[in-house]
């Protein structure tokens, strides 16, 4: 039989979490036309040994070294043949019947290319988890943002976001995506090891017409940080470099020249923050990552070009029309439904 959907859980150092977590996939997404496969990222703990000690009958691809999220992903994803693929962090916490509403999804609509389900706190689990929540969105000047998260702000989950709704990008913490798609669209950007490179595989996916949506009659439960902390200073390096480089690869120069001074401001205005809070070594890294896109940016620009070759469209939903910034420190806009109005359809 065709395999439709390969669930595939990309490890490093992880044991804890495979023991925790590992047991509930197991349980909830049994089906004949679905096949676990743990992908272990060179760890250094005893997580190989766990595994084929502990699920022998499980498939387990062995990566010579630490390829970071993008890359680990790359490497494994290429040695599968499935319709669809199910990338899946290894912190979360599935339910019953959890894959269902997604797999219905993309067999009901060829134009999806990938969708993802709501995500909740497994700490707080009314509410909303910051990795995805109910599906991701753009601002003007790209600061990423979800349905019941902005910034910081989670909001409690009361059904108010339980429609099936396009969006601009899914989360990698539990994607659903057809391998078709990956492919084409030339998959994660090794590049950027770790954070937002699963907005920029869903930003070149809706560029070429293809759409990204949000189930959330699926449900699962995120621990999140089960890589990187957010109290590593690497994890706040990558956001801001990574966030560059996905605006460089996929808007238009003239488009890019338009926000970069605004970013350049702003960027050192949170490393102000982050050094007014004590937070010197988060500081350190802003100036960093930025330096280190403008290293990058030769590198970067045969895939811009691509891109922009490859683009059926620039003007794509789920943008909002203002800053987040000004629309939550301003105007005190903290929750979705209050921005909802200046999202492009």
């Amino acid at each position: 039989m065709n395999l439709k959907t390969a669930i595939v859980i990309l490890n490093y150092n992880g044991k804890k979490h495979l023991e925790r977590f590992l047991p509930s996939v197991i349980a909830c997404s049994e089906a004949p036309h679905r096949q676990i496969i743990i992908a272990d990222n060179g760890s250094t703990d005893d997580s190989v040994s766990f595994l084929q000690q502990r699920y022998p009958d499980l498939r387990l691809v062995l990566l010579d070294k630490n390829y970071g999220f993008a890359g680990g992903y790359n490497q494994t994803l290429k040695q599968i043949d499935a319709d669809c693929l199910m990338l899946l962090n290894s912190d979360v916490e599935v339910t019953d019947n959890w894959l269902d509403p997604l797999e219905e999804e993309l067999d009901k609509h060829a134009d999806v290319a990938a969708c993802q389900p709501k995500i909740m706190s497994l700490h707080r689990p009314s509410y909303f988890e910051h990795a995805g929540a109910c599906g991701g969105y753009l601002d003007k000047l790209g600061y990423p943002f979800c349905r019941g998260r902005l910034f910081e702000t989670l909001e409690e989950d009361l059904g108010q976001y339980d429609n099936v709704c396009d969006v601009f990008w899914a989360t990698g913490a539990a994607l659903l995506i057809r391998s078709a798609d990956f492919f084409a669209a030339g998959g994660f950007d090794d590049l950027f090891f770790a954070h937002m490179e699963e907005i920029d595989l869903c930003w070149r996916l809706k560029s070429r017409g293809r759409r990204i949506v949000c189930v959330p009659q699926s449900v699962v439960y995120h621990l999140g940080g089960g890589s990187m902390n957010v109290k590593n200073p690497y994890k706040t390096y990558l956001n801001f470099r990574n966030n560059q480089c996905m605006l460089y690869k996929n808007l238009s120069q003239r488009e890019f020249d338009k926000i970069k001074r605004f970013r350049l401001l702003l960027d050192y205005l949170a490393a102000l923050e982050m050094l007014l809070t004590g937070q010197f070594s988060h500081a350190l890294q802003v100036p960093k990552a930025r330096r280190d896109f403008k290293k990058m940016k030769p590198s970067l620009l045969l895939k811009r070009e691509h891109n922009l070759q490859q683009a059926l469209t620039t003007s794509l939903s789920g943008v909002l029309s203002k800053s987040l910034l000004e629309l939550y420190y301003l105007r005190g806009k903290r929750v979705f439904s209050e921005i909802e109005q200046w999202i492009g359809n």
